[in-house]
């Protein structure tokens, strides 16, 4: 047999009260009371479907199948699928990530513009299991990230679920949606190539997961903060009907997507740093990768800072905002379950940053105007703040005023969406703070290692603890539980409406709470939401 590795470096390093629940927690927090997987012994893995025969390797009673190719992609063009590989394919090493600023979390990953791969990892690829299958779509807005981050492994989560995850890399920043379409219609879905990636990936997931053990009609997407973006995006665009079938977003909301004439101003001004004339786009066929993400660093004409990427209401790709005016009835029968941490912007904004370095009650309106993203009176918010809470300090009124007004605020929109259309939808809350790092709280991104179970993972700051351990367990239960059945499987979990407001928290001891952060809820309701990059 003849093994043709995906990759030219593929076999070596790339460059309240407690919930009562329909299933119990085994002891210490680490595994799920589910039926375990049929294990085999350490060594190769091979799967077979209708894209071809896949060599990858089995530890620890788990088979991993590492950057399959799903498709190949002309710059600025939509993808189109990979052909079906006549010879055995070698699927031990990642593929690479989707060239960007930085190096994706500092895991030594390889970049490149062909980056349309996929991992799979599987308690056995055997067609007849029909386990649940748990797709990830990787954080980092929709300029960064990676799906080969050691958080995102997904040996563990699928070991204690027994359960197929897969992970998905794509295009990102102008590779993935940089909008031409207004300026030359040649590249009529290039503001919404990495979202055809994404359904380029599910459907390799439908048409071949079988082969891995996995049941095509039991498609869970889940994502953290890009990733759940993405999600919602995809819940409005008619080319992702059917791709899947439950789906989570973590600390991730898209309400509305850019509009085309921003996109446009965002592309000049992409162009602009490129030494690029909009008359004439010639140069961008030929331009190295690395100018390409060197011209990120143009200003954005509309928010300020680096130039903003995301899906754009191109009418083509995508013909309507995912969550305004409504939620889109196109997927209003799929199971949606939506997350917030309760400081995400200690993920965004360091304890140690000069934005919270001698930060005190004379200057905090004055930091805090930027960061909160809504034209609201700052002044009046600390006011506010000072008399609701005046135990805390300003650190804390900084840290939850933001959390509420700028990240929360567009899954209160969602949920609210979901609910009036009468479509089946569950809200939770990560109090879960970091052990390794106390100042970082319950930060953005702090759930990624929970539901992976990656606790000692590069960046998880959990430890590795009893509770660290419950927190995750819980986590992961109500995550396989969505997969496996479309609910979450928690008996006091009701699901979301406007009138009680039932929210999962998350945390050593989880529970129940009926509208947790009320009084932040209203207090930002009195002003509209614009969601960033619209």
């Amino acid at each position: 047999m003849t093994v043709h590795h995906s990759w030219p470096w593929a076999g070596r390093p790339a460059d309240p009260s407690p919930v009562t629940s329909r299933r119990t927690l085994l002891a210490g927090g680490l595994a799920l009371a589910i039926a375990g997987p049929v294990r085999g012994q350490d060594g190769a893995a091979r799967a077979t479907c209708g894209a071809g025969v896949f060599i990858g390797e089995r530890t620890g009673g788990v088979a991993t199948f590492r950057g399959i190719r799903y498709g190949r992609a002309a710059r600025f063009m939509a993808p189109r699928p990979e052909p079906v590989a006549r010879d055995a394919v070698g699927a031990v090493a990642f593929g690479p990530s989707c060239p960007q600023v930085g190096d994706a979390g500092g895991e030594g990953l390889a970049f490149a513009e062909d980056c349309l791969t996929l991992n799979v990892w599987t308690p056995d690829p055997d067609a007849r299991a029909a386990r649940p299958v748990m797709v990830y779509i990787h954080g980092g807005a929709y300029s960064s990230g990676s799906a080969n981050l050691e958080r995102q492994d997904g040996q563990a989560l699928a070991a204690a679920g027994d359960v197929v995850v897969v992970t998905i890399n794509h295009r990102l920043n102008a590779f993935g949606y940089l909008y031409l379409a207004r300026l030359d219609p040649r590249f009529a879905d290039s503001g919404n190539a990495g979202q055809l990636d994404l359904m380029l990936a599910l459907q390799w997931v439908r048409d071949n997961i079988a082969g891995f053990g996995g049941d095509p009609a039991r498609v869970m997407v889940f994502g953290q903060s890009g990733g759940g973006a993405k999600i919602a995006t995809l819940m409005a665009t008619p080319a992702a009907a059917g791709l899947f079938h439950r789906a989570a977003t973590m600390s991730g909301q898209q309400v509305t997507a850019s509009g085309p004439l921003n996109a446009t101003a965002r592309t000049r001004a992409y162009l602009g740093a490129l030494g690029v004339d909009p008359r004439d786009l010639s140069p961008l066929a030929t331009m190295s990768t690395a100018r390409l993400v060197g011209g990120l660093a143009a200003v954005d004409p509309v928010l300020g800072g680096g130039v903003y990427f995301g899906p754009v209401l191109d009418m083509r790709v995508l013909p309507r905002h995912p969550f305004w005016p409504d939620a889109a009835p196109q997927s209003l029968g799929i199971p949606l379950m939506l997350g917030n941490t309760a400081g995400e912007t200690r993920g965004f904004i360091a304890p140690g940053s000069s934005r919270m370095t001698g930060l005190n009650w004379d200057n905090l309106a004055e930091r805090l105007a930027p960061e909160l993203r809504i034209d609201i009176l700052p002044e009046w918010v600390v006011r506010e703040y000072r008399l609701r809470f005046p135990a805390w300090s300003p650190v804390e009124v900084f840290y939850d005023a933001t959390t509420c007004g700028r990240s929360w605020r567009g899954q209160v929109i969602e949920a609210e969406a979901r609910a009036r259309s009468g479509a089946p939808a569950w809200v939770y809350q990560v109090d879960f703070t970091a052990r390794t790092e106390p100042a970082r709280g319950a930060f953005h991104s702090i759930d990624i290692a929970l539901v992976f179970g990656t606790l000692a993972a590069k960046g998880a700051l959990t430890g590795t603890g009893a509770e660290a351990r419950a927190a995750s367990a819980a986590m992961q239960q109500a995550f396989v539980a969505f997969a496996r059945t479309g609910d979450p499987g928690v008996t006091a979990w009701p699901r979301y409406d406007p009138a009680r407001r039932a929210t999962m928290i998350f945390d050593a001891r989880s529970r129940v709470e009926d509208d947790p952060r009320r009084w932040q809820r209203e207090l930002f309701a009195r002003v509209p939401y614009i969601q960033p990059g619209s």
